[in-house]
């Protein structure tokens, strides 16, 4: 385990606590999970923007005209 010492504002704490008390947990056990949120966020990000990169700009049109022209299956038209 790792030890971080961070400053944060005060109101910010006080949500922090208020939110450990009312989750039953500690503090360190919130920070830890939102720390855990926020990376996953942010290499889920990463992820969506590497697999847009290798995307052909005509795919989607070339993928689209292989569906047959057909009218709605009833009940599925707007």
């Amino acid at each position: 385990m790792t030890t971080i010492t961070a400053n944060i504002p005060d109101f910010l704490a006080r949500i922090l606590s208020d939110a450990a008390r009312k989750e039953c947990t500690s503090v360190d056990q919130m920070v830890a999970l939102a720390l855990q949120a926020q990376v996953t966020a942010w290499e889920v990000r990463d992820t969506i923007e590497a697999r847009a990169a290798r995307g052909r700009p005509g795919g989607m049109r070339a993928l689209l005209d292989m569906v047959p022209h057909a009218p709605p299956v009833p009940g599925d038209a707007l």
